[in-house]
């Protein structure tokens, strides 16, 4: 029998201005319904950043909630064999930095701005993910914590081609600099895989806010430490940026997989199924 994702899913999305900076740039969404989570991290003078993730996180949820409701999440593509949802988050991602990339344009105040994008979209026992910059989405398996995005990075750069350690990656100065963004060129390469869910998972999407200021160690303990209550596990990870510092915005959004979800199969998909 088919779980509905609101009660498969719980899903928790906090963002805290941190203690130096004095706007919040950082903009998140998240939707149990529809299998949905989403977080930017801006960039851009005044407030552009503020703007930016704030039109990527609205843009792509409204692109994504109007897509779905023609097409399911789970219908596997013709031409690329994957999920509808995989295709989705590529095309609307294109859409959201084609907006962005006009409105920057169209105000002297606006020009250059730009936002990470990680984005979540949970369906059929699988999670589709896609990234642009370096906002990172995490899984805890057990008591296995994994990175499932790779920063688009000048620092990750310099870690894969082993000029620098991970170690020495803490201190460097070019940590935050990013070589991909949204809305800053007319057009964004977007990354996407496609992962297998089981229950019991937790994902974590964040902003460097947070993984700049808590060790990685830290994040794992505090999601088995409050991983059942969703809203404790939020607030103790922001909470462990600022006590180290709050450089930084920091954002959050917890997904805990309750149960499977798998897709309806009707009787023609049954046999469809079984002539493939």
């Amino acid at each position: 029998m088919t779980n509905s994702l609101s009660s498969a899913l719980e899903i928790v999305a906090r963002s805290d201005p941190g203690l130096v900076r004095a706007q919040n740039e950082d903009s998140v969404f998240a939707d149990a319904r529809h299998g949905l989570a989403i977080l930017a991290d801006g960039m851009g003078g005044y407030n552009a950043g503020e703007v930016a993730s704030r039109m990527a996180t609205a843009l792509l949820a409204s692109g994504l909630a109007t897509a779905f409701a023609t097409t399911a999440a789970e219908r596997i593509d013709n031409t690329t064999g994957q999920p509808f949802a995989f295709r989705c988050l590529v095309e609307q991602i294109e859409e959201v930095n084609s907006a962005i990339y006009r409105a920057s344009g169209s105000e002297a105040r606006l020009g250059g701005m730009g936002t990470t994008l990680v984005a979540s979209v949970f369906c059929d026992d699988r999670v589709i993910v896609a990234h642009v910059g370096d906002s990172r989405l995490y899984r805890l398996r057990g008591d296995e914590l994994a990175a499932l995005t790779h920063d688009h990075s000048l620092l990750q750069e310099q870690i894969d081609s082993g000029l620098i350690s991970v170690e020495e990656a803490r201190y460097s100065l070019n940590r935050n600099l990013v070589t991909r963004a949204v809305g800053v060129d007319p057009e964004v390469e977007v990354e996407v895989h496609v992962h297998a869910v089981r229950p019991g998972d937790i994902y974590l999407l964040c902003s460097d806010g947070l993984y700049d200021m808590v060790d990685e160690a830290d994040i794992l303990h505090a999601l088995e430490t409050f991983g059942t209550n969703l809203e404790l596990s939020a607030r103790q990870l922001i909470q462990l940026a600022n006590d180290n510092g709050g450089d930084d915005n920091v954002s959050v959004v917890v997904v805990k997989v309750l149960s499977e979800f798998p897709a309806a199969r009707g009787g023609w998909s049954r046999l469809w199924s079984w002539l493939d």
